[in-house]
């Protein structure tokens, strides 16, 4: 009852052609580049860097999320 209806052609025939009138121009190859071990260097500083910086942050938010619990509950109780 509630199924749907598909047509019978499934791919209904193209209304237009195209047909390329110039061939395509090859792709330029990228530029190599090079890695010496600097690079990688502080790559991996940047990272640990990066990192340790997330971390602060978390730590952060997590110890001003402890002291407004504590502080929450300290008034709480001091209105009672």
């Amino acid at each position: 009852m509630f199924l749907p209806k598909y047509p019978d052609s499934l791919t209904p025939p193209p209304a237009h052609t195209h047909t390329p009138t110039e061939p395509t121009p090859a792709r330029r190859s990228l530029p190599s580049v090079s890695i010496d071990q600097k690079t990688v260097a502080a790559l991996v500083v940047g990272g640990v860097v990066l990192t340790a910086l997330l971390a602060a942050v978390a730590v952060t938010a997590i110890s001003v999320a402890v002291a407004a619990v504590v502080l929450r509950s300290m008034l709480r109780d001091h209105r009672r």
